[in-house]
């Protein structure tokens, strides 16, 4: 009988080790790393775009554009895989 008892236990606890690692695993993958490091980066390159003197023949504007664009994306695939 004791045996039982402790077999039950233990696969109870076993159980709910692997329940939480179900959610944390869950958890990280919805934090996704890379994408939010290409989002940090890409807000890095539209401050460095913005500082850069403007007389550029239109291209410095167009990269801008650019960048906010692939931003906007990479908010997108960031919620997308919520």
């Amino acid at each position: 009988m004791k045996t039982i008892i402790k077999t039950g236990i233990g696969a109870t606890a076993l159980g709910a080790m692997l329940a939480s690692g179900i959610f944390i695993g869950e958890a990280m993958a919805a934090y996704q790393t890379h994408m939010h490091a290409a989002l940090d980066e890409l807000r890095s390159a539209r401050s460095e775009l913005q500082a850069a003197t403007p007389n550029k023949g239109g291209h410095r504007e167009r990269a801008i554009a650019l960048v906010n664009q692939a931003i906007d994306e990479t908010r997108a695939g960031i919620d997308f895989a919520r």
